[in-house]
């Protein structure tokens, strides 16, 4: 099982920009399609993004689509969300895991980046 922790998280006010990062280790890392999550208070936790093996693939859940970007660089064991135009729903912490189309597969999680978007 690959080994993965977030950061990039921080407050931001609404119309904002925050870049996450995912460290993954591991040789396998790459054989892995990689997936954002995010979890608010009281909330279940909830699919944003998906990017395959390569990068070439990805896709997005509804409320994010057109202002979050998910990529990857195998080199680097690294999955990046870049999040733009952030609103105070977008509030929440945010996880990395591998991923089964919208679904994660590693029933660990890491301690997640706290991302917070004022009004």
């Amino acid at each position: 099982q690959v080994q993965l922790a977030e950061s990039g998280g921080g407050l931001v006010q609404a119309g904002g920009s925050l870049r996450l990062s995912c460290a993954g280790s591991g040789r396998t890392f790459s054989n892995y399609n990689m997936g954002w999550f995010r979890q608010a208070p009281g909330k279940e936790r909830e699919f944003v993004a998906f990017v395959s093996e390569s990068g070439v693939v990805t896709y997005y859940a509804d409320s994010v689509k057109g202002r979050f970007t998910i990529s990857r660089d195998n080199a680097k064991n690294t999955v990046y969300l870049q999040m733009n135009s952030l609103r105070p729903e977008d509030s929440a912490i945010y996880y990395c895991n591998a991923a089964d189309g919208r679904a994660a597969i590693f029933d660990a999680w890491g301690q997640g980046t706290q991302v917070t978007v004022s009004s």
